[in-house]
């Protein structure tokens, strides 16, 4: 596409883009177009009656390309990308070394950059929409929200309402909480009602982070307004065998007794699940953030995410901010579904190609409570779509587009990004505001945060692992 063809898109006014394919939930589907006003679709049907009956409307031909709902990450931490190579080769319950003390030394300006920066590399991978599961930096939760929007990606935004100890695991009483605690977070949904681009969200870390009393009031809350409650669930074995030792009962199993299950849940990682769990997450329709990445760079397990399908678990996938790249995002998990459970049982398919891409958008979209907003190609919803270019030596030479695109689909083929029906990324590069610029500052400002942050690393850097190797190598040959 040519620099007419951009400013035809950026154009005011209706916009009927036909290009050669669009990815439906039933499968990609030739010959049909679309038509964006108002930030929505307005209308999804074949080419040649769309161009008859909305004549007004600006017609943008996209040969080559395919136009695809914009991935939806599920679990995210906008304001800890100062330090996502901090991650690497480190064992389980980092939050405790890292991201806390590390969000702890954010001011306002690095809190807004360190965001403004997660979103960027979320936009170039083609994510439309990304849930902050809160942020424990010591700055009002709207500098997240306002870094957000001036990327111009959509967010569900999580108010962390902790109110317990969560190194000892607090009291856990059902009479114990802080009435402050709950008194924000109905101020944060009621804040965000209205906004196009930021969903209010309520978070807590960790189930023993809070009390019996919040999580139950955050479950009511977030039902009674139609939002999500994001709690880290099952995520490490350490935590696991903690709840075992104080309740009896496994973190999932514990969060069920005290009634605080259900479709407003948006559990993260899940990913030691017994087979009760699954059941307990079937039966209340909890939904669940498969993190793929994160079980690898993490050392986590890996969530039985074909499992989860095959029982109607809802599901999307979340980068946990590893790496914001959508392509990458849905070839992990399919991935380490073959190594974790496929090899072992012959499964061959593992989901097949469509599941994937199925739960990193549409599934995705219902997780984070937004399924009846964004996530699919659709009449009516959010026209938060992506541009590819399918012409490439990759997916040029088509047999099963979806699995290809899981395969072999890469963030350089995404021509366009679209979130509310404005181009918010051309070419991998932000449309309307310098993305370089916010780069060179936040790695001014990642620097002296990170200086100043008390974390402690179990594992050495590349550098110095590779220089101690040598060094054994030396006294070994001597």
């Amino acid at each position: 596409m040519n620099q007419p063809e951009r400013e035809l898109l950026t154009a005011p006014g209706p916009l009927l883009l036909v290009p050669d394919v669009v990815l439906l939930p039933e499968g990609p589907v030739d010959g049909l177009a679309v038509v964006i006003d108002d930030g929505r679709f307005q209308a999804v049907g074949p080419a040649d009656e769309l161009e008859r009956t909305h004549p007004r409307s600006r017609a943008v031909r996209l040969p080559g390309r395919l136009l695809m709902p914009g991935f939806v990450d599920a679990h995210h931490h906008l304001t800890q990308s100062f330090g996502a190579a901090l991650a690497f080769g480190e064992p389980s319950e980092i939050f405790r070394r890292v991201w806390v003390p590390l969000e702890g030394a954010l001011d306002e300006e690095a809190a807004y950059t360190a965001a403004k920066l997660a979103a960027l590399e979320a936009l170039r991978g083609g994510f439309t929409t990304v849930a902050d599961a809160g942020t424990r930096a010591g700055v009002d939760v709207d500098v997240v929200a306002s870094a957000a929007r001036d990327a111009g990606i959509r967010c569900v935004l999580g108010l962390v309402c902790n109110d317990a100890d969560d190194a000892s695991g607090g009291d856990g009483g059902a009479t114990a909480g802080d009435p402050a605690v709950l008194r924000g977070a109905e101020e944060h949904l009621a804040r965000y009602a209205g906004d196009p681009l930021v969903h209010a969200s309520l978070a807590v870390s960790i189930p023993e982070a809070a009390t019996e009393r919040t999580l139950r009031a955050t479950a009511r809350l977030a039902a009674e307004s139609g939002a999500v409650v994001q709690i880290h669930v099952n995520e490490h074995l350490a935590g696991v065998e903690r709840s075992l030792v104080r309740h009896g009962l496994r973190p999932l199993e514990h969060l069920h007794r005290i009634g605080a299950l259900g479709p407003q849940l948006l559990a993260a990682h899940a990913a030691l699940l017994t087979p009760h769990e699954l059941t307990l997450l079937a039966d209340t329709g909890t939904a669940v953030s498969y993190n793929p990445v994160a079980s690898a760079w993490k050392g986590n397990a890996v969530a039985p995410a074909t499992t989860m399908a095959e029982r109607g678990i809802r599901f999307g996938l979340g980068t946990d901010g590893t790496r914001g790249d959508g392509f990458r995002l849905v070839d992990a998990a399919e991935f380490a579904q073959r190594l974790a459970y496929g090899l072992s049982t012959g499964d061959s398919s593992c989901g097949a190609g469509w599941t994937w891409l199925e739960t990193a958008t549409r599934g995705g979209a219902d997780a984070v409570g937004l399924g009846a907003r964004t996530g699919t190609i659709a009449q009516g919803l959010a026209a938060d779509f992506l541009l590819v270019d399918i012409g490439t030596p990759e997916l040029a030479l088509s047999w099963d587009l979806p699995w290809e695109l899981v395969r072999r689909g890469n963030r350089d083929q995404i021509t366009a990004v679209f979130v509310a029906g404005r181009l918010r990324m051309w070419h991998g590069r932000p449309a309307d505001w310098d993305g370089a610029a916010l780069v060179r500052r936040a790695a001014e400002l990642a620097r002296a945060t990170v200086g100043k942050a008390d974390i402690t690393r179990v594992h050495r850097t590349s550098a110095a692992a590779r220089a101690l190797h040598r060094s054994r190598e030396r006294v070994t040959v001597r």
